[in-house]
């Protein structure tokens, strides 16, 4: 999931951040347990029940991006299985207005099965009151419409394994630095659920997992705009660092800058999300080792195919996750289309060559 889509999903307030930073699990807005996207599947019974019954679905993004047209092409594939046209698609370029009013227009196509991320937990909570009213089985994907019940308003909350990319990304930055040394931790400086829980997946995993790596130097950010400088005063202080944590690729870009600006070839990058020049950075074999992110494809699949079990009359989990990936030079290809069904960048198949 993009940085800007974590960001606005967290400030929407959808989701809430646990209270134990050690937990070992991404958990739900209301503590539920995660449960696997594998498991929400379709049976060829449920696809028959489903077929020829004229279903249709609406999907009420929040912006559009490589992202949201992997969500889309995995619920679209979902739906299509089961014969559920999609008569609606929306763009609500981040304006929880222009949402509300993409919301009306959706209902006037009298969609059976609604897909969405709610902007704004106040004002989606009356956007979709009608919907609740009208029987639509409303599927979230990271937030939550306030006050709505599981079960009675809404399907599922799907969203990303958080703590599994946290977790990832310190399995990677051990692979980088064989096991040992000194590492650097630049994590999110916001309260946002999102963050919060990938961050502290690694730094934990660190922690209890390699006791040969220590995090010797600890530097929050808020803005990516100073990643470089402040990674820069992260290095004066410890130039031996073997690994730097990045909390998303944006700042992560700066970081690398700043290795590049002191001529430092042998510190190693771990940061989550793909992003065109730190993966480039990576295939060229430079700072950059590893990139973990989720499967966009998935998570559209599983939104849908919760949203037609509930169609059906089935109990549907709370919060379901979709699988982390950990992308390296190895596997950037094939990553790519796992996470976001779409090649690399150019550039980056290039580099190979």
């Amino acid at each position: 999931m993009s940085m800007k889509t974590l960001i606005a999903a967290a400030f929407a307030g959808g989701l809430m951040l646990a209270a134990d930073p050690a937990f070992a699990q991404t958990v739900g807005p209301q503590g539920e347990s995660a449960t696997p996207s594998a498991d929400v599947i379709l049976s060829d019974a449920d696809i028959a029940a489903l077929k020829d019954k004229g279903y249709k679905a609406a999907l009420l993004w929040h912006t559009s991006s490589d992202f949201t047209n992997a969500v889309t092409a995995g619920a679209t594939d979902e739906f299509a299985r089961a014969g559920v046209t999609i008569a609606v698609k929306t763009d609500a370029q981040f304006d929880s207005a222009r949402q509300r009013s993409d919301i009306e227009t959706a209902l006037a196509a009298k969609p059976n099965v609604i897909l969405a991320l709610p902007l704004d937990p106040v004002t989606s909570a009356e956007a979709f009151r009608q919907a609740v009213k009208d029987g639509t089985k409303l599927v979230f994907l990271s937030n939550l419409p306030k006050g709505y019940k599981q079960g009675t308003d809404y399907a599922s909350i799907v969203t990303d394994d958080l703590f599994q990319m946290g977790k990832q990304a310190a399995d990677a930055m051990a692979k980088a630095i064989g096991g040992k040394g000194k590492v650097g931790y630049i994590f999110h400086d916001a309260a946002y659920y999102v963050t919060n829980q990938r961050d502290q997946a690694f730094k934990t995993t660190i922690e209890k997992v390699y006791p040969d790596i220590k995090i010797v130097a600890e530097q929050g950010i808020s803005d990516p705009a100073r990643a470089e400088e402040l990674a820069n005063a992260m290095l004066l202080q410890h130039p031996d660092l073997d690994g730097i944590y990045v909390t998303w690729a944006e700042p992560a870009d700066g970081v690398l800058s700043a290795l590049r600006g002191a001529g430092n070839a042998r510190t190693k990058i771990v940061t989550l999300d793909l992003a065109e020049p730190v993966a480039l950075d990576m295939v060229k074999g430079g700072n950059v080792a590893a990139l973990v992110a989720d499967k966009a494809y998935e998570l559209g699949r599983a939104m849908a195919a919760s949203g037609m079990k509930s169609l059906l009359g089935q109990p549907t989990p709370a919060f379901v996750v979709a699988p982390a990936l950990t992308v390296t030079k190895e596997n950037v290809a094939q990553g790519w289309k796992d996470s976001l069904n779409r090649d690399a960048p150019q550039p980056v198949l290039d580099a190979f060559k």
